[in-house]
């Protein structure tokens, strides 16, 4: 609050100030004390300004992308197509460019390495418990949802509807935009964040404790590989058991999350879809060799 007013106040000092980061909150004006900004947010002719364009990162960054391909044994192609799935995707406007994380490129190109560098600035916490209180399905949060425009120009935080807030964390990015009814569609922008906050969900909703997610992850994945369902079932049997009495008696919705979350997580080494409707859940995991359809 301070902070709005001191700029208000040396008003005649100041030439030009461009602020990201802001968020308005409806019943919390802290625009109360400058409230004669400029919002650019979703403005077309502004929507790459704070991130980088394709065009940009081969433009710009040829022999960096030529290091990190040599570094990681893949082709040049190859490297922009990674780099494309992991950092690309976000949208600040219903017909803009897509723009990739700006944050995520520099650490990539300072370390040669893949990896969710943005993810790790900070954990969604707040947004988590948030989605937790209430009670939020989450298969819905994952395929994409549907927001109209006043969600992203002035909203409250509501405990019952906290996509306008995930989406202001981005955490969500727009994907599309129906015309005629003035609805987006959001949708997580990448694989970076897209993985990186399922991961973060899983101990929340389960019992598996962090360090213990990349163990099960890749052990399923390997079961099925080989052919070894009845290890595969198992396994998934005991991660449903290792459930806290608490977890127990939550509604049957909770435990198709899980499965969810399991399934859609397994995606990011080997083919694996899974389909949500009417309170069932099919999933659909392809290996080299094999072919699994599960029914839960």
């Amino acid at each position: 609050m301070a902070f709005y007013g001191v700029l208000n106040s040396s008003d005649c000092f100041l030439r030009f100030v461009f602020l990201i980061g802001v968020t308005k909150f409806a019943q919390v004006s802290v625009f109360s004390d400058l409230n004669h900004l400029n919002d650019i947010s979703m403005k077309p002719q502004y929507a790459t300004i704070c991130g980088i364009t394709r065009q940009e990162l081969e433009d710009t960054f040829i022999p960096e992308l030529n290091r990190l391909a040599e570094t990681n044994e893949l082709t040049y192609e190859e490297t922009l197509n990674k780099m494309t799935a992991l950092y690309d995707g976000y949208h600040f406007c219903e017909f803009a460019e897509g723009v990739f994380n700006t944050f995520s490129v520099l650490n990539v190109f300072d370390g040669y390495k893949f990896c969710n560098y943005w993810f790790k600035t900070g954990t969604p916490t707040f947004l988590v418990e948030l989605l937790k209180k209430s009670e939020y399905d989450l298969r819905t949060l994952i395929d994409g949802v549907e927001a109209n425009a006043s969600s992203f120009m002035e909203y409250r935080v509501d405990a019952n509807n906290p996509i306008p807030l995930i989406y202001q964390s981005g955490y969500l990015t727009i994907k599309g935009y129906d015309k005629r009814f003035g609805n987006y569609l959001l949708k997580f922008p990448n694989d970076e964040v897209r993985y990186g906050f399922m991961d973060f969900l899983v101990p929340y909703y389960t019992s598996v404790v962090d360090d213990e997610r990349g163990f099960y992850l890749g052990k399923f994945v390997r079961e099925l590989e080989s052919g070894d369902v009845d290890a595969f079932l198992t396994r998934l049997q005991a991660f449903f058991a290792d459930f806290p009495y608490e977890l127990n008696e939550k509604p049957e919705r909770h435990y198709q999350v899980v499965f969810y979350l399991v399934f859609k997580l397994m995606g990011q080494f080997t083919g694996a879809e899974v389909r949500s409707a009417r309170g069932r859940a099919d999933a659909v995991v392809k290996t080299p060799k094999y072919i699994y359809v599960f029914e839960f």
